[in-house]
């Protein structure tokens, strides 16, 4: 797949709104009051780089524009499950949004709670489904009828009543790249208006089951609140319409999805955001669950690489850095739009126009196409801004590559939160 064009974010104002707590001083980049080059020295390329204070900030900000209802964010573990990040947001207060079996493993090794979780996904093991009714989590959020089964039997199983939300495919249109577009009929995820309804209504008095929830999720990287209007104020209407029929419904989930800016986006702005989700919320009085993620997470991290060669080749001059797709996969699977941009600003002559390469032996491998860069050598550092989301935690060892250490900062503090893999790593279990 072809990497879009993408943007250098060379202004300072730019670089604040896409990366913030990340700063340039007397030429050289900053995570918070650390230079990117001391950490570089330190643990090695690639590596991604957290900021704390802009995690927290962020959770901060999106709970207090929730603070007149009755609400709990539940952080999206799927986009970034460093137990470390995972800790500090549990600290906070933060809930847990989960989509297996493992993150459910990562959340509670990181010190959270079990009736903070929320359990979504449409693919849960019965062994999945046991785990977390033992943990006594919060909710289930079911996806499909034969899902509502298995948990009723379950819960049986086990003497108790399983938590279970319905999440509803409301056919609503929202999102980016189409692989992130969640709430349309042709997706698979969630459960048509009509069967939902028949669903609280076979079950109202099925004592395995708590049909306590109603959530819907309709994508992520979400610039637009039409859809997010569109899709609370149904799903609105069908909780009024579930609890007319005696639906003893305790929460609504409106799942998470919110854009950021990677280049020149104009994300929602969080008042308006807030003010539209509770102007249908409060007639119905239930509690709200909210899925941030990288929201939270994706404009708090880069990732850190080294230029290994400049080459030029069929009219084009290519930048070979020594992160890979591996390491990084956002820009190969969907084309997403990253900025890179040079650790040390350096005048060595014209901008020239370059594509940003990684060593995988896939022409996908490409971070950016045509951006102009300030002239580069051989052993200078380069940032790939806003990925701190979907990015470590999707790396893989594909061409026999050791995953990335990761490093959280705050203030002046840089603290490993996962190591480097070794070359031993890569055999385990082999």
């Amino acid at each position: 797949m072809r990497a879009p064009r993408t943007a250098v974010a060379a202004s300072a104002d730019a670089l604040a709104a896409i990366a913030p707590l990340f700063s340039r001083r007397a030429g050289a980049l900053h995570a918070e009051n650390v230079p990117l080059e001391r950490l570089a020295a330190q643990f090695g390329t690639p590596l991604y780089v957290y900021s704390a204070t802009a995690m927290e900030n962020a959770y901060r900000r999106l709970d207090g524009a929730f603070a007149g209802a009755p609400h709990t964010l539940c952080y999206s573990v799927k986009s970034n499950g460093n137990l470390e990040i995972l800790r500090r947001l549990a600290r906070l207060g933060s809930g847990f949004d989960i989509v297996s079996g493992g993150e459910l493993y990562r959340v509670r090794r990181a010190g959270a709670p079990s009736s903070r979780v929320v359990f979504s996904g449409v693919g849960k093991t019965r062994e999945e489904i046991r785990e977390a009714l033992r943990e006594r989590i919060l909710l289930f959020n079911a996806e499909s009828a034969g899902e509502v089964e298995i948990l009723a039997e379950e819960a049986a199983r086990l003497g108790r009543a399983a938590p279970v939300g319905l999440r509803v495919n409301l056919d609503v249109a929202a999102g980016g790249h189409p692989y992130i577009s969640t709430g349309r009929r042709a997706h698979k995820f969630g459960i048509v208006a009509g069967e939902a309804l028949r669903l609280f209504r076979e079950h109202r008095r099925n004592r395995a089951l708590a049909l306590q929830g109603i959530s819907t999720h309709i994508g992520s990287q979400i610039l637009s609140l039409a859809p997010i209007r569109r899709a609370v104020r149904e799903l609105a209407a069908l909780a009024r319409r579930a609890m007319a029929e005696g639906a003893g419904l305790r929460y609504f989930d409106v799942g998470g999805g919110l854009g950021i800016r990677y280049s020149s986006e104009l994300p929602v702005n969080l008042q308006a955001y807030a003010r539209a989700i509770l102007h249908e919320l409060r007639p119905v009085g239930l509690h709200l669950l909210l899925e941030p993620g990288r929201w939270i997470s994706g404009p708090a991290g880069v990732l850190v690489t080294r230029v290994l060669y400049r080459k030029d080749g069929g009219g084009r001059r290519f930048v070979v850095v020594d992160a890979g797709m591996n390491d990084f996969l956002r820009p190969a699977l969907y084309g997403a739009f990253h900025p890179v941009i040079a650790v040390r600003s350096r005048t060595r002559g014209r901008k020239q126009s370059v594509d940003v390469v990684g060593p995988v032996c896939e022409t996908a491998d490409c971070f950016a196409q045509g951006i102009p860069m300030d002239p580069v050598a051989t052993g200078d550092l380069l940032v790939i801004l806003g990925a701190g989301a979907y990015g470590a935690v999707a790396a893989s060892n594909y061409n026999a590559r050791p995953r990335p250490a990761e490093v959280l900062v705050r203030g002046s503090r840089a603290q490993l939160v996962r190591r480097r893999e070794s070359r031993e790593d890569l055999l385990r279990g082999e």
